[in-house]
């Protein structure tokens, strides 16, 4: 498989079979709201034209849209849009325009008519790696050999990368390895957690700041974006980003260029962007916390990494692999009683807490074999669910979640799904329990209100 194109690849690994999806055309516009409401038109190589002119490319039925009303032509990278001296004007986001720049996500009104740009993609499945390895990367499925060529080839390019994939993945380890892979491996790797850095100091540390231009601000300072100056920045937890930073975010991917807080100019900076999530941005974009052009700007190649639970075949090796790691002044064997074990174990923390296991468990042998009773035992609290063995705020979340989906089971099963009923005993928002029930997957009607429910 040739290295991808960072102009016109997008790239997506399914829960089932990885894959690539691979934009064919450079999107197409979809009338969202409107009498024409579904009508779809791609974006070529030529300019098209909408109006309710019957040349145009696409033809609106709206009678407040002109003849010729707006054209849409790819110049270079980027897609504009003209206004042909419509009689109602044309706008994005409520602005009227003659001419504009535009992305995947944005919407554009003509007339009542609201269109829609959306990438379009064809799914290629990728070949498997004929190695079982991809730097510290390691795993025999199936799954992961499409992994491991993938992540060959989305290396020679500096195509903005989303990895996906819950808590334990390995989503830190796979930026880093794609970073290990590509042109930029003698430059810098930074990593950025957006979950871990105070609200208000968020802008500062990704961007930079000038002397004085806020309280503490006793010198200038290089943000993160500056520290990767020729190498890669990691983007972890990147749904945490505060709404209100995210256009700052989206104007660097776009200008690969930042400007420091209190600073009147733009610095440019030579970076390649990986971002990693353990949520759904999608649903995010729903619930109006995660831009959708932020996201379609960030998933130019989207990887989601399978949880290890999908990967029986792979525990072996990682055991193997783990026991060698942390062993290697006195080698352990592991009894096919515990390799079953490990084997049947449901892994909810992943690979990580795979390794955590595996490494105190070498810790605490003290003859030939692993002894795995000792670290199981050790691994948790089990009358409250903590992982002692996890990051403070990964085993915060992870109790946190448990807390949730259990009490909004039994509340939700008490009254049998009312709504309105299971919200007043609560004392909670209805919005917001709608939300958890959603998070959860807990309601089989989904959007639909239940029984008694007074909305």
């Amino acid at each position: 498989m040739s290295p991808v194109d960072k102009s016109n690849v997008t790239s997506l690994i399914k829960d089932d079979l990885p894959a690539f999806t691979r934009q064919v055309s450079g999107g197409t516009f979809v009338v969202i709201k409107g009498p024409d409401r579904g009508e779809t038109v791609a974006l070529r190589d030529v300019p098209i034209y909408f109006g309710s002119a019957p040349t145009c490319d696409l033809v609106l039925t709206d009678k407040t849209v002109s003849r010729k009303h707006l054209m849409a032509v790819r110049e270079g990278n980027e897609v504009i849009l003209r206004d042909q001296g419509s009689t109602n004007g044309s706008s994005i986001q409520g602005s009227r325009f003659k001419e504009i720049t535009m992305g995947y996500g944005a919407e554009i009104k003509v007339g009542r008519t609201v269109l829609k740009y959306m990438p379009e993609e064809e799914v290629v499945e990728p070949e498997a790696s004929d190695s079982d390895e991809f730097g510290f990367m390691v795993g025999r499925s199936v799954k992961m050999r499409r992994l491991f060529k993938l992540l060959e080839d989305v290396a020679q390019n500096d195509a903005t990368v989303l990895i996906e994939g819950e808590t334990g993945t390995g989503k830190e380890l796979v930026a880093e390895e794609i970073h290990n892979h590509s042109p930029r491996k003698d430059g810098p790797f930074v990593v950025f957690d957006c979950g871990a850095v105070p609200r208000e100091l968020v802008e500062s540390a990704l961007f930079g700041h000038v002397r004085g231009s806020f309280t503490g601000a006793i010198t200038d300072r290089k943000g993160a974006f500056a520290e990767a100056h020729g190498g890669t920045i990691f983007l972890d937890e990147i749904g945490e980003l505060p709404l209100e930073l995210q256009p700052s975010l989206l104007r660097a991917l776009d200008k690969k260029s930042v400007r420091r807080v209190g600073a009147n100019i733009y610095e440019k900076v030579d970076v390649r962007i990986i971002a990693a999530t353990n949520r759904d941005l999608r649903a995010e974009i729903a619930n109006k916390s995660f831009r959708e052009d932020l996201y379609y700007r960030l998933a130019v190649i989207r990887v989601t990494l399978p949880p290890l639970r999908e990967r029986g075949d792979d525990i072996k090796l990682l055991v193997e692999h783990f026991v060698k790691q942390f062993s290697s002044k006195r080698p352990l064997t592991v009894t096919p009683e515990d390799m079953s074990r490990l084997v049947r174990h449901s892994w909810p923390g992943n690979v990580r807490e795979l390794r955590n296991v595996i490494e105190r468990a070498c810790v605490l042998s003290k003859g030939e074999s692993l002894n795995l009773d000792d670290a199981f035992t050790e691994q948790a609290a089990p009358a409250l669910g903590i992982r002692t063995d996890l990051p403070f705020k990964e085993a915060k979340g992870q109790l946190v979640e448990l807390f949730e989906r259990e009490y909004i089971v039994d509340l939700m099963r008490r009254h049998k799904m009312n709504l309105s009923a299971a919200a007043r005993e609560a004392q909670i928002d209805r919005k917001h329990l709608r939300e958890l029930i959603r998070k959860y997957g807990l309601d089989p009607r989904g959007d639909s209100k239940g029984e008694g429910d007074d909305e």
